[in-house]
């Protein structure tokens, strides 16, 4: 099997229980599927960079996938038919991340991650 992460991004007038629900059909139709969701992130209601469909925010939900194609494939295309969901994206990946995203890491910890850069001079 294949390892995929996918983040889809709801309506921003949705409640946090029916963004729940979607997510909970999407992990369905994956373990239908003979797939298994390994990581599940509600990463909550966050701003968009522009309008997407009179929407200017959305709630992202992050799935790292262990399935065959055919269920990534089935999941994708319940997505683009599902009204709620604004954008989604399915990437196909070497390995599956350990512990939290870097969304979900404390700003803190973010701010100090772009200023651990070493910097080494040039041949």
């Amino acid at each position: 099997m294949s390892f995929y992460e996918n983040v889809f991004i709801a309506r921003q007038d949705l409640t946090p229980n029916k963004v729940t629900e979607l997510a909970d059909k999407f992990a369905a139709v994956i373990e239908q599927n003979g797939g298994k969701v390994t990581k599940r992130e509600d990463w909550g209601l966050r701003t968009l960079a522009y309008k997407i469909q009179k929407n200017r925010k959305g709630y992202y939900t992050l799935f790292n996938i262990d399935a065959p194609a055919a269920a990534v494939v089935e999941m994708e295309r319940l997505m683009r038919i599902d009204e709620n969901l604004l954008r989604f994206l399915t990437v196909k990946v070497d390995e599956l991340e350990e512990g939290p995203s870097v969304m979900m890491e404390p700003k803190s910890r973010k701010a100090k991650a772009e200023y651990d850069v070493e910097i080494t001079e040039g041949e």
